[in-house]
């Protein structure tokens, strides 16, 4: 096990450092959307599906 651990440290580390990023995005999308902010990157107020995008509070 000790042996397979250490062929593989590099990929174990990338794999590792790759889904924390993933989980740092997804988490950022999940606050942002909680203060209200869209998550496309412009604002909701032109769009013609802001209504079904996020209900209003």
């Amino acid at each position: 096990m000790l042996d397979w651990l250490l062929k593989n440290i590099g990929t174990i580390i990338i794999c590792t450092v790759i889904m924390v990023v993933i989980a740092a995005i997804i988490v950022s999308m999940v606050k942002n959307g909680n203060k209200g902010k869209s998550a496309c990157g412009c604002g909701c107020a032109d769009c013609p599906m802001s209504c079904s995008c996020r209900p209003k509070k």
